[in-house]
């Protein structure tokens, strides 16, 4: 079968290529016939699991086309969710809800925008380790620059505000107030995404969603709570999560996740350390085996493992499958928070967190059945 020219970092080769692994192993074997050595050769080629691969076995690249190594590749079609999954994106969603509760221990040693560069140095390593074991390309190309930037502006902002946030509010009200992202990407795929129009039934669950969002902010603005500063930081980062979530849909589907990871730490880092240094010299600051247990939960799990489970459980199930479960983040948040941090849980809270899952589930579900890329769980989350 006869196909047209692939361009993705291609030397001036033409030749065939025959993966014959299966897509649960790292391996590929490339069958290489180039035009100086028309015998051909075997090699092993390393699948590199950070980038999105989508050639059919038996390509056939035209004249002036090869590849060192299996460039593009990922299942025909998704799997549906079974049992394993399920049990893997739950433990996402229970690790994501985590992370404002580890920001929010690591207070006690360490001034919130420390812990943001800590934290990212931390992930930023790991995820390094893991795209040089799997030999995943990181060179930046011009045409990437851009929206890199603009992709590392948004994320050093959002992150900030969430991590400020954390420090003026509850947990629990992180756990709502955050995973409300969802409705502010679906009214901006409204506008700006073609073909992502906001259904009737998707209106209802913006509004049950955001109903959520009202009642938890209710009782602050009534009584002048001392948690309202916090919500609205928190508020403000959760939409810029949607803003992102967006953008990442419009403007850098086809730059490798690894890359935009790596990208948004390299960007955002020098800033918070910058930031830190200027404006929270004189905050209270020590090493301690809590703050430590707490960056190392933040960088290594979250910003590090969670990412590269998330990425493999993208490639394999279906995402309309995985965000179902993701859902469970808010109400996972609560409970922690209460678990944890033994924070008082409310009637009030329970059932915002409840009207936002519920809502973003009815948002979605017209987005899933249409495939509609904004319902995709995003490959890395704050």
């Amino acid at each position: 079968m006869k196909h047209s020219p692939f361009c993705g970092g291609l030397s001036s080769q033409k030749i065939i290529l025959s993966p014959v692994a299966t897509p649960r192993w790292l391996f590929i074997l490339v069958f290489a016939r180039s035009a100086q050595k028309p015998g051909g050769n075997f090699r092993l080629t390393l699948f590199r699991p950070g980038t999105y691969y989508g050639f059919p076995c038996d390509l056939h690249l035209t004249q002036g086309a090869s590849v060192n190594r299996a460039e593009m590749w990922m299942p025909a079609e998704p799997r549906n969710i079974d049992l394993q999954a399920a049990t893997l994106v739950t433990m996402l969603a229970f690790l994501w809800a985590g992370n404002p509760i580890a920001i929010k221990i690591g207070l006690d040693d360490a001034p919130p925008i420390r812990q943001a560069w800590m934290r990212f140095v931390l992930g930023g390593l790991t995820v390094l380790f893991w795209a040089l074991i799997t030999r995943t390309p990181l060179r930046i190309r011009r045409h990437e620059v851009c929206p890199l930037l603009v992709l590392g502006i948004l994320f050093t902002v959002q992150i900030a505000l969430l991590n400020l946030g954390v420090k003026y509010t509850s947990a629990a009200h992180v756990a709502v107030l955050l995973n409300a992202y969802p409705i502010y990407t679906v009214l901006l795929a409204h506008f700006f995404v073609p073909g992502d129009r906001l259904s009737s039934g998707g209106a209802a669950g913006v509004m049950i969603a955001y109903a959520g969002v009202i009642l938890l902010f209710s009782q602050e603005f009534a009584v002048g709570s001392e948690l309202l500063v916090g919500d609205i930081i928190i508020s403000g980062s959760a939409f810029l999560l949607g803003v992102r979530t967006i953008y990442l849909n419009r403007a850098v589907q086809k730059i490798d996740p690894v890359k935009l990871l790596l990208a948004q730490v390299v960007f955002s880092v020098p800033c918070y350390f910058l930031v830190s240094l200027l404006f929270e010299g004189a905050s209270p600051y020590q090493w301690t085996w809590t703050l430590a247990l707490s960056l190392a939960f933040q960088g290594f799990v979250v910003a590090g493992f969670n990412f590269i489970l998330n990425l493999h459980l993208l490639r394999t199930y279906k995402p309309s499958g995985l965000a179902t479960f993701f859902l469970t983040t808010p109400l996972f948040g609560v409970l922690q928070s209460w678990l944890v941090l033994g924070e008082t849980i409310t009637a009030r809270v329970l059932v915002s967190a409840a009207l936002v899952a519920g809502g973003i589930a009815l948002a979605s579900r017209p987005s899933l059945t249409a495939g509609r890329s904004v319902a995709k769980p995003p490959a890395e989350k704050p």
